[in-house]
């Protein structure tokens, strides 16, 4: 999702970022080079990082498919997800991302998507993140204690880094260690092309190109 439409509304449809660089192996605007390079948090492993947040539309259309990808990826290769933060809101539901893996129920990272986007429920909010919590049958205090927690706060404040690192301006944008952004307007306006396209890049870097 474009960064000035996200900040208008959660909702909103997105707008990719135009095709940049020269693919070698691959279609030429399949993805962009980095002039420089981000230095990635497991340099022993190719990096994956998908960014996104859950007002994207096409970030809840992408979500299935990356998944099932993830499932499949070889032990060379690691995958984070990173809550993309461009207002006050959106920092308040990376804080959600982030709440949900300490608690151990990353099951309802896909339901918030249509939680956001669908019902319109501002999660964001305390007052409304505690009746979300109760209704999910979480342990209300357990979770907002994790939610306000210095680690919860921590990852927060990298994944902001990550994005202002590698620039991000639009959603679902993918990563590939460090060196290279990819996303389905580079891609040919596919979801699929785009993982084709992250497929290649690490094959490049496996091999060291």
């Amino acid at each position: 999702m474009n960064r000035r439409n996200a900040l208008q509304q959660l909702g909103a449809l997105a707008l990719l970022a135009s095709p940049v660089g020269l693919a070698l192996g691959q279609a030429e605007g399949s993805f962009k080079v980095l002039q420089s390079p981000v230095p990635t948090n497991m340099p022993s492993k190719i990096e994956v990082l998908e960014f996104f947040h859950y007002g994207c539309s096409h970030c809840q259309h992408f979500e299935p498919l990356v998944a099932k990808w993830a499932k499949s990826l070889p032990p060379d290769v690691v995958f984070v997800q990173v809550p993309t933060i461009w207002s006050k809101s959106l920092e308040g539901l990376a804080r959600l991302y982030y709440t949900l893996l300490v608690v151990k129920r990353p099951d309802l990272h896909v339901k918030i998507f249509s939680d956001v986007q669908e019902k319109g429920l501002a999660l964001d909010k305390p007052e409304i993140l505690r009746n979300w919590a109760k209704a999910n049958k979480l342990d209300v205090s357990a979770f907002i204690g994790a939610y306000e927690s210095f680690g919860v706060q921590t990852q927060v404040r990298r994944a902001q880094q990550l994005v202002n690192a590698y620039r991000i301006e639009s959603v679902p944008t993918m990563a590939v260690a460090g060196r290279f952004l990819t996303s389905a307007d580079m891609a040919g306006n596919s979801h699929e092309a785009t993982l084709k396209v992250v497929d290649g890049l690490i094959e490049r870097v496996r091999k060291g190109g």
